[in-house]
């Protein structure tokens, strides 16, 4: 059993940084691969960032220069730095892992013009 909880959502401005969390608790002795994918409403889920166990980072072009996502192992986490965010970004926030078919409850992104 694999539990994720993300957190660090909010209201920001224009232009303005979050970052998201998310821990991983459960049978997860070392993390694997993680993504972050995220929902606004009327619209499908997708896929926003993921990191490989090795490190190896994609991103939609969406958020490319814009997001970063990165781990600690020692802690379970992942990251989800997010700059210069726009109003497109606001959604909900997932947190992933899909060796384990698991997914986070969600953090709500809203960015205000």
């Amino acid at each position: 059993q694999v539990q994720l909880v993300e957190s660090g959502g909010g209201l920001v401005q224009a232009g303005g940084s979050l970052r998201l969390s998310c821990a991983a608790s459960g049978s997860i002795f070392r993390i694997n691969d993680m993504d972050w994918y995220r929902q606004a409403p009327g619209k499908q889920r997708e896929l926003v960032a993921e990191i490989r166990s090795g490190g190896t980072t994609n991103y939609a072009d969406s958020v490319k220069g814009r997001f970063t996502i990165s781990r600690d192992n020692f802690k379970n986490t992942v990251y989800l730095q997010m700059n210069s965010l726009k109003p497109k970004d606001t959604a909900v926030y997932y947190c992933h892992a899909p060796l384990f078919g698991a997914w986070g409850q969600g953090t709500q992104v809203t960015v205000s013009s």
